[in-house]
């Protein structure tokens, strides 16, 4: 019963994991794109140089430090969300977001053989990859479902319903 009640819950947990996984994914090579673009190339090769001489636990700072900063930002949209600001507040916590694992992709990249060695850091890390592994196991047939939904290739009532509407827009685009 009680599992029953929590498959929502888990469900939704692991959207919300799938979605920063997503934007991990997709913010890496942006990231990689403005390194390139701009003269952080030097300092990536100057900061892995710096991490290189560090101890692990050391390493740790460098990784967690930069996303600090961002803190305040999550505030003024929090204060923003408070004073009933919508997009304002939605704006600056996407953009804080957005800039947050963008960063943390960066400097992850510069710090990951160094935090590996810490083997308390690989559990997790190999944790984190088996979550985001279960998330997609459990996400993917609901998107699969979705997709079939959209594409109308099921036999459900939603289903003809949607091949009624694109026949439908099909003869409106046609009589144009």
């Amino acid at each position: 019963m009680l599992r029953r009640l929590l498959q929502p819950v888990w469900v939704l947990l692991a959207i919300v994991f799938l979605i920063e996984a997503w934007l991990w994914d997709h913010l890496e090579p942006i990231v990689a794109k403005v390194v390139a673009a701009i003269p952080l190339a030097r300092f990536k090769h100057w900061l892995t140089e710096r991490v290189d001489a560090l101890s692990p636990a050391m390493t740790l700072l460098v990784f967690a430090v930069p996303v600090v900063p961002l803190f305040p930002l999550k505030l003024v949209g929090l204060w923003l969300l408070a004073h009933e600001y919508w997009t304002g507040a939605l704006f600056t916590i996407v953009f804080g977001k957005l800039v947050g694992v963008g960063v943390t992709a960066f400097v992850f990249d510069v710090t990951r053989a160094k935090l590996l060695e810490m083997r308390w850091f690989e559990r997790i890390y190999e944790l984190v990859l088996r979550l985001r592994a279960k998330a997609a196991e459990l996400v993917d047939p609901i998107k699969r479902r979705i997709r079939e939904l959209i594409a109308g290739d099921g036999e459900g009532w939603s289903n003809r319903t949607l091949r009624m509407i694109q026949r439908f827009r099909r003869s409106v685009h046609q009589a144009r």
